[in-house]
């Protein structure tokens, strides 16, 4: 009886320890798993990113009662901030935050173009532009324009066919003369009622590799580079794209 009872012990010392080290290994994260870590995705380490508040009494962008999708938030404070580690551009910040469309077209390659596309801003009743850049540690350049119009029918008229075809962008930028459209970004990815058009340079890239998207929210357009030698990843492209939609939609 006494050896039936040490074993019966014995079992159930067992069994509660090997509980508790199953419990203690659900509640670890999986990268305190000696073995199961998973490797970074290429993903930016990005402040969490919060919506400015709306001046009392005005309705978001694509509330309902919103029948013109007007941004009220200052398109300034709609900006994507900088991810973690990040150098600032302080060149695209303007003059109190805001770009003149010169420096703007400045950006577009050929010289009827950036005449051309500076006579569309107008006759579209741009606004504002507002902008930021930075450059992070891996060395890849990004550029965040958003353009704000009189009103979201201008905007998506800029937007397709001012601005983009289904191939290629209207206007090359300085560095990419010839891209493809880039069918991995997916709506799905974006916040609603935001489009987007993107584009990757073709090979042979010239000092960087540029892949580029438009986006359309309302009333305001914005236009994402980033450039990078070698190869500019998909991934934090993609995850900047997603973000700035967030803070559009």
């Amino acid at each position: 009886m006494r050896a039936a009872l040490r074993w019966t012990a014995a079992v159930v010392v067992f069994a509660v320890a090997g509980t508790g080290t199953a419990y203690g290994i659900t509640q670890m994260k999986r990268t305190d798993v000696p073995g199961l870590a998973t490797a970074s995705d290429g993903r930016w380490d990005y402040p969490k990113i919060t919506k400015p508040p709306l001046p009392s009494g005005s309705p978001g962008p694509f509330a309902p009662a919103n029948k013109a999708n007007a941004h009220y938030a200052d398109l300034r404070a709609l900006l994507l901030p900088a991810p973690k580690g990040a150098k600032a551009d302080a060149s695209l910040r303007g003059t109190d935050g805001w770009l003149p469309a010169k420096a703007f077209v400045a950006q577009y390659a050929d010289a009827d173009d950036r005449k051309t596309l500076a006579q569309k801003l107008t006759d579209e009743g741009l606004r504002h532009i507002a902008a930021d850049g930075w450059t992070t540690p891996d060395g890849t350049h990004t550029r965040i324009y958003l353009l704000q119009f009189d009103t979201a029918i201008a905007a998506d008229e800029l937007f397709s066919p001012g601005l983009i075809s289904y191939d290629s962008p209207v206007y090359a930028l300085t560095g990419a003369p010839v891209t493809s459209y880039d069918d991995t970004v997916k709506s799905e990815i974006l916040a609603g009622n935001v489009k987007a058009s993107a584009y990757t340079e073709d090979k042979p890239y010239g000092a960087e590799d540029v892949r580029q998207a438009y986006l359309s929210a309302g009333d305001t357009l914005a236009l994402v580079v980033q450039s990078r030698k070698g190869t500019a990843k998909a991934v934090p492209f993609e995850q900047t794209l997603t973000l700035q939609s967030q803070l559009l939609g």
